[in-house]
């Protein structure tokens, strides 16, 4: 699937996926950043909390966008194929300003939203300027790649991950959420390794990755985002491994950036934060 067209005239909207366990109280500062890209006061948030089993996620998420100060927040219930072709809440999809996916599990969001009109409608809004986030699950569905499930562990082992469709806003990244957290630099090497064009992002807790019209991701949040980088990709044993055993890979740059760092995707180049301290310091 590839990225929806951007007609002339119109500017992308932000691509947003977040790491999970974002802070929602006090310092809620990638909730806050969403906001004000969506327009501030005058956001409106459409919540979508098909990811998630739990009957009270969306209207927590609508509680929170609505303290932090917005127009209006709505949470759509998609929990079945057949609500994704729903008009009324299609009408509501198209007036938001900002759509935000919650977290739970990547695979609802894929095989109940897949190839809907919900899908279609959040594709052509984002080529149209609308903003997209997702945290956890809602981040690793937002690319065209999504790691649907794989094994823990710093070593890539071949048949330790296993990729599906996401939502095909971008083809140029596949996420990892959790990652420091839950081990993951391992399934996140073995997916850049099946092929390195695309940039493997992984995503800290509390931790987002802002993707800018002009494919500039600046680093938002208390943790770090992991960048593994193929485009110089030497070599790798990936196609003839057994499954379980490790993967050989060399060539691979790999970047831990943190907030106010970013990373420009068309140049594939990383860009550290500035270094603020006084060089005459004492050591």
């Amino acid at each position: 699937m590839s990225p929806p067209k951007i007609r002339e005239g119109n500017v992308r909207g932000y691509i947003v996926p977040v790491g999970g366990a974002e802070q929602k109280q006090r310092d809620g500062r990638i909730l806050e950043r969403f906001v004000a890209l969506c327009g501030g006061k005058n956001a409106m948030v459409a919540v979508l909390p098909t990811a998630s089993r739990l009957r009270d996620t969306g209207e927590r998420y609508v509680k929170l966008f609505e303290e932090i100060g917005v127009k209006s927040a709505v949470s759509l219930d998609f929990d079945e194929r057949a609500d994704a072709f729903d008009a009324g809440k299609l009408a509501e999809l198209e007036q938001a300003t900002g759509i935000f996916m919650t977290g739970g599990n990547q695979l609802r969001l894929s095989t109940i939203l897949g190839g809907t009109d919900v899908a279609r409608v959040i594709r052509r809004r984002n080529a149209e300027g609308v903003h997209v986030a997702g945290t956890s699950a809602g981040a690793g569905f937002i690319s065209e790649h999504m790691i649907a499930f794989g094994q823990v562990g710093a070593t890539p082992l071949a048949g330790m991950v296993t990729l599906a469709p996401g939502l095909g806003l971008t083809n140029r990244i596949v996420v990892d959420q959790h990652f420091r957290q839950r081990d993951r630099l391992g399934r996140l090497l073995a997916a850049v390794s099946y092929n390195p064009f695309v940039v493997g992002l992984g995503l800290d807790e509390d931790t987002a990755a802002f993707m800018a019209p002009d494919q500039v991701i600046e680093v938002v949040g208390s943790g770090a985002i992991t960048v593994v980088d193929g485009a110089g990709l030497e070599y790798s044993s990936i196609s003839f491994v057994r499954p379980g055993e490790p993967v050989c890979i060399t060539g691979i740059k790999l970047h831990v950036l943190v907030e106010g760092a970013k990373f420009d995707l068309h140049a594939r180049k990383a860009i550290p934060i500035a270094d603020a301290k006084d060089s005459g310091d004492d050591a």
